[in-house]
């Protein structure tokens, strides 16, 4: 089991994501004194990571298709992502 101070959580909180989701659990201080433990989700199914795969090839394929696309003068990227949005 890891250790991190609370400030290293407040800070950097994608290292505890990192390590639960590697199946570590993580104990958080305060001034030393134990506050947490995080553990991971071990309810998680294959189902579930199917669907997150799903997701992540979507939206890469979507991000990949927006930067191939050609410059609009004048809009900002965030107006193409909006309006990119709406088609789907």
């Amino acid at each position: 089991m890891k250790t991190l101070p609370l400030r290293d959580l407040m800070r950097r909180p994608t290292t505890v994501k990192k390590l639960t989701a590697k199946g570590q659990s993580v104990r958080i201080t305060d001034n030393g004194k134990p506050l947490w433990v995080l553990s991971p989700d071990t309810t998680a199914t294959e189902d579930d990571a199917e669907k997150e795969k799903a997701r992540q090839t979507w939206m890469d394929e979507y991000f990949e298709e927006l930067l191939a696309s050609e410059p609009q003068p004048g809009k900002s990227a965030a107006q193409i992502v909006i309006e990119s949005r709406d088609r789907y």
